[in-house]
């Protein structure tokens, strides 16, 4: 068994978070933009337009986007070459990763997540969405909205995206006619209703010219709303709300060699002060936060987003995948899960394959995966489904080999999504968002379901696990022993559910 970690091992390669005095001098929180939307609708070109106009590019990159550096020759820079940075990108001419950048504007950083809008890598637009605060979705003016301008706009809502400016571009194309943007305007309203989008901005843009981009357009006076950059510096950002109920995910458990047993992770949401009182979701059971310690000395409070280690004032049976929670608001240690998922791989779903389902820092094995509905990009209605294929966007029943600490998205983001993993490849098949968290099966004993085997802890501590020691370390590996046993049997057709008892 290996040995276990020590409390400097927690900190190793860790960066000082040191405070930034210039972002510190921003009035404005930091804004994470994602730009979406169909293949070819320009959005590299417009963020890289963005970054030409509001940044001070060296002039040597400046000269790289002009005549020699485009395919054609031409003069006029190919500013999408700021942002397609693999040598396939260049040659075929679309986004394939996601790219980031960073900007400041008087007020703000701006993080600009530009990600691909080919259909083949959904997967890496849906990955961006999960970090984003507002989102540039893109309309070509002289295609207007597509499938995949529908389908964007769904994963944007799955992964709790309210804020989209419909960046209507290639206005020049179309002679700047309002009549255009107007029609665009209208086939977005749809989405809008349907998706519950809290605000949302039309504009019209050229980003090749850099009309209405980070200035205003002469060539449209009709429009009198704002430019793209003023958006960005008005639009709200994602400030951590320490009013949110405590998430702190276990990562690892660590000791100094003397007295200390801490906790090591990430306050996921909300805050922790030495003194409160914790509940470890898994077992329900309580204690008070004995000390919080840093690599740079003790904490009295540890806020969103800080790494630490957590000592409590009495020994709980705790591992990685635990989540520590305030006790009054603590989510559901979860065995089934009602779930929206986007399907990102390109094998369809397997109802026999092996799936886990990944988690903050716990993984578990799902007993079952039962497909139940599909979105119709369409027409916005679920349609009866029982599989999915590639970028689908459907609902799902989840039961789960053993429970989980989750509850609904809308709730609490941290504790609500998730991604489902083949068992077999350790590839991610699938990223979802909980919907709905049951503490016990409702689906137990129903008919056409298939075998169902219960795991008894008693027997395998009998007989598989009887070597294993009754520690910390001991029981989690009684666990891995129990996962890997339920992946067996799931893959001979068998759902097997662990006996918490």
């Amino acid at each position: 068994m290996s040995a276990i970690p020590s409390l400097h091992d927690a900190f190793d390669g860790a960066r000082p978070a040191l405070p930034n005095s210039l972002l510190e001098d921003l009035p404005l929180p930091a804004l994470r933009i994602l730009t979406c939307g169909s293949v070819d609708d320009g959005k590299s070109t417009l963020i890289g337009r963005l970054l030409w106009d509001a940044t001070d590019l060296a002039d040597d990159v400046r000269a790289s986007l002009v005549g020699g550096g485009n395919a054609d020759g031409t003069a006029v820079p190919d500013f999408s070459r700021l942002l397609d940075g693999l040598v396939a990108e260049r040659e075929q001419g679309i986004t394939i990763d996601v790219a980031w950048r960073y900007f400041d504007t008087p007020t703000r950083r701006i993080v600009v997540i530009d990600s691909p809008g080919h259909e083949q890598y959904t997967r890496n637009m849906a990955s961006g969405a999960s970090h984003a605060d507002v989102a540039i979705l893109l309309v070509d003016a002289r295609h207007g909205v597509k499938t995949q301008t529908r389908r964007h706009a769904a994963i944007l809502d799955l992964m709790g995206v309210k804020r989209v400016i419909l960046a209507v571009n290639k206005m020049d194309l179309v002679g700047y006619r309002e009549s255009v943007f107007r029609e665009i305007e209208r086939q977005f309203q749809p989405l809008t209703r349907h998706f519950g989008f809290l605000e949302h901005t039309a504009i019209p843009l050229a980003a090749v010219t850099g009309e209405n981009v980070t200035r205003g357009s002469a060539a449209m006076p009709w429009y009198g709303g704002p430019t793209l950059i003023e958006c960005l510096e008005a639009a709200p950002g994602r400030a951590a709300d320490q009013s949110a109920p405590l998430r702190f995910p276990v990562q690892r458990v660590l000791r100094d060699g003397r007295d200390l047993r801490g906790l090591g992770g990430t306050v996921a949401a909300g805050e922790v002060s030495v003194g409160d009182s914790v509940v470890d979701v898994a077992s329900g059971r309580e204690a008070r936060v004995a000390r919080i310690v840093t690599f740079d000395g003790d904490l009295k409070t540890a806020r969103t987003g800080q790494a630490v280690v957590i000592a409590l004032d009495r020994d709980l049976d705790i591992a990685r995948g635990n989540v520590l929670a305030s006790p009054m608001r603590a989510p559901v240690s979860a065995i089934e899960i009602e779930a929206r998922l986007v399907w990102l791989s390109d094998d369809p779903f397997d109802p026999r394959g092996g799936y886990l389902l990944r988690t903050t820092t716990d993984i578990a094995t799902i007993s079952r995966l039962e497909i139940t509905a599909e979105l119709d990009l369409a027409t916005f209605a679920s349609q009866p489904a029982s599989t999915a294929s590639s970028n689908d966007i459907v609902s799902a029943s989840i039961v789960l080999g053993r429970a989980v600490a989750c509850e609904p998205f809308t709730e609490a983001p941290v504790t609500g999504s998730f991604l489902v993993v083949d068992a077999i490849t350790g590839t991610t098949v699938a990223a979802g968002t909980v919907a709905e968290a049951s503490a016990k099966s409702r689906r137990s004993g129903t008919a056409g379901r298939g075998p169902e085997f219960r795991l008894d802890r008693s027997v395998l501590a009998r007989g598989l696990c009887r070597d294993i020691d009754d520690t910390f370390e001991g029981r989690a590996e009684f666990a891995r022993r129990v996962e890997e046993v339920a992946l067996l049997l799931k893959a001979a057709g068998i759902d097997a559910v662990r006996d918490g008892n």
